[in-house]
């Protein structure tokens, strides 16, 4: 467990006399000297003044230069190379002194080319599929574009990036940094939307409401500054969000069986959703333990494929006062979608009725369920819960609609589709959340995020632009102000908040924000953090802390990544002079978080609910999943 900044120290020139024996560890064997010969013979006497000379001019080579670089050489940097992962050995080392870097366009990503800075072949041209490249020296070559996490340092004139290694580039001149990160974003930029990037062009991916979005330093931030004033006055503002806060295990349990997935309760109980069954776990102020109480699949209940279709649950839903569960699995693995679900009774440990998804007599797929609002889990008369599909929003009821009881026995009751909208085409919908009073927020395949009010699932309210990466998993605060949408390489944290043309202030829920709107803030994860998570390891189901009460803010984020759970301060992140701010370009985004690391790859990390938070922790236990061990941590208020 540890904040982000404490493998991120200041690379100074003068740290290169130290690294030198470093640096020659790093160098090919091409490039030893005679004179760095491990043979042992003593070089011959030179013959002339000239060889002389020669000798001493390789041996100035050898000592700290000047940060003035050749002046013949275009695009010179300094390279450093970060090594020893996470250990106390950890440091950067110098891996050139002095090298050049090119933006070069190509087909061949990671193949080699003679290509210069901006050159491309008329084959490549043709064939329409190339791609900006940066090129540093001859050691990196890297396709340009979010996956390489590259973060700025505006006061050390310095960008670090992923690129098969955690890499460090300085620049001489504040001139050539400010153009390196501007060339870097345009190349971005094209990448993503395959056109130039220009005024024009960003209009058309973003809308002119949105193109603070595009150019974040003429963005009216006013908005966040006066949400956090809104935060500070909040019923729970007694106990402060300090930076310095730790994270204290409580307790960890075994789990029966491969845990899917966690169903977190308000009430007395939790659940660990398995391959073949769901373990009860009691909600304590400290965290979740287990009861002893196992519910397995194959509870005596013989209908035909209900033990095949529980093999791998990856969905659980509560309802009706937390006494029912809705279990939703993929019809095909791989895929997320399913045709139907099944519904349990907690309380006697069976399976009570499989639902079929049906509309005009036709059967439909869906590939998410949510619960009609934040805190509808809670209501014991609850019988409808919303679906979502690729092109489809809908409300489902679990009630009759003849008020008759439909014979179990013969046939598979199909719930009756009450409200929603099946899109033609293009919306290709990925996840959605819903707020306090039922409003709905929904991510889609193009990132782009769609606000839907109450009373209309037809047309959205607001639509968000995306940043080029498909939206994964998408929260929403209890009071709808705030939404926070996961993609594999950042999270985008969204203020909803806008002033109408009557001056009342307004969530996207509501009403069309217009042309007020605030620049999004992204979270991600330093370069070497991200290195360290892994190559194949993405953010997952990042959301709010869990607040079910009007006027109570949520206090903290969180994801997962791998072996990682990741926590933000909530406050923080929304804190317009937050040093993570400081000298950034673009959009800001947020380095500061507290990491958990475990020893397996974590299903889920998710706070349990407010109702659980203790006197001396500003926040309730944050529990973590994975398909071995629960643990359940406190975030202390006391060093």
């Amino acid at each position: 467990m540890g904040g982000s900044h404490s493998r991120e120290e200041l690379i100074s020139d003068s740290d290169e006399e130290e690294y030198e024996e470093e640096e020659e560890n790093y160098q090919d064997s091409k490039d030893d000297t005679p004179e760095r010969s491990s043979s042992g013979r003593r070089p011959k006497t030179p013959s002339s003044l000239d060889e002389v000379a020669a000798k001493l001019e390789a041996l100035k080579l050898k000592y700290p230069t000047s940060n003035t670089p050749n002046p013949s050489l275009k695009n010179a940097v300094k390279l450093y190379l970060h090594i020893g992962g996470n250990t106390p050995k950890a440091k950067w080392v110098t891996s050139e002194k002095l090298t050049s870097y090119a933006f070069i366009k190509t087909a061949k990503i990671d193949g080699q080319d003679g290509a210069e800075d901006g050159e491309e072949s008329e084959n490549e041209e043709e064939s329409g599929d190339v791609w900006w490249v940066m090129k540093v020296g001859n050691k990196i070559r890297v396709k340009v574009g979010v996956e390489m996490q590259l973060k700025s340092f505006g006061d050390q004139r310095r960008v670090d990036f992923v690129a098969k290694g955690v890499w460090a580039m300085k620049f001489f001149s504040d001139e050539e940094y400010k153009s390196f990160v501007s060339k870097f974003n345009d190349c971005s930029f094209e990448n993503t939307y395959k056109m130039e990037s220009n005024d024009a062009n960003k209009v058309k991916v973003y809308g002119k409401d949105f193109i603070g979005w595009a150019n974040p330093e003429a963005a009216d931030d006013s908005i966040w500054e006066d949400a956090e004033d809104a935060f500070s006055k909040s019923p729970r503002s007694a106990t402060p969000v300090r930076a310095n806060q730790d994270l204290r295990e409580e307790f960890e349990e075994a789990a029966n069986g491969g845990i899917q997935s966690l169903a977190l309760g308000a009430l007395d109980n939790s659940f660990l959703v398995g391959d073949s069954g769901i373990q009860v776990v009691k909600n304590f102020t400290h965290g979740i333990q287990g009861k002893g109480v196992y519910v397995n699949f194959d509870n005596g209940n013989q209908r035909s494929g209900l033990n095949s279709v529980h093999s791998t649950p990856r969905k659980a839903l509560l309802m009706r006062a937390e006494t029912n569960m809705l279990l939703m699995s993929p019809k095909t693995e791989g895929k997320p979608h399913t045709t139907g679900l099944h519904q349990l009774d907690i309380e006697t440990g069976k399976i009570v009725t499989e639902w079929k998804f049906g509309k005009d007599g036709t059967e439909i797929t869906m590939r998410d369920i949510a619960n009609d609002s934040k805190g509808a889990q809670l209501d014991p008369s609850g019988a409808t819960f919303l679906g979502l599909d690729d092109n489809r929003l809908c409300r489902w009821d679990m009630r009759d609609r003849n008020g008759i009881v439909q014979n179990l026995a013969t046939s598979t009751p199909v719930l009756n589709w009450t409200q929603g909208h099946q899109f033609s085409r293009g919306t290709n919908f990925q996840c959605f959340a819903t707020t306090g009073d039922g409003s709905i927020v929904v991510g889609s395949l193009d990132g782009k995020i769609r606000l839907y009010s109450i009373t209309s699932m037809r047309q959205a309210k607001t639509g968000f632009p995306g940043l080029g990466s498909p939206i994964t998993h998408v929260d929403v605060t209890f009071d709808g102000k705030w939404i926070l949408g996961t993609t594999d390489t950042y999270l985008i944290l969204i203020c909803t908040l806008f002033t109408d043309k009557d001056g009342k202030t307004k969530t996207g829920f509501n009403g069309r924000m217009g042309h007020r709107v605030a620049a999004p803030r992204l979270l991600k994860l330093t370069p070497l953090d991200s290195h360290l998570a892994g190559v194949n390891n993405k953010f997952r189901n990042a959301q709010f802390s869990w607040v079910t009460e009007n006027g109570k803010q949520e206090r903290h984020l969180v994801a997962t990544v791998g072996k990682f759970s990741v926590i933000w301060n909530f406050q923080q992140v929304k804190n317009g002079s937050h040093e993570c701010y400081h000298n950034q370009e673009g959009l800001k985004s947020c380095y500061c978080y507290k990491i958990v690391l475990k020893d397996d790859s974590i299903v889920d990390s998710r706070f349990m609910h407010d109702k659980f938070a203790v006197s001396d922790s500003p926040e309730a236990p944050l529990v973590i999943a994975t398909p071995l061990k629960v643990s359940s941590f406190s975030i202390s208020s006391r060093r």
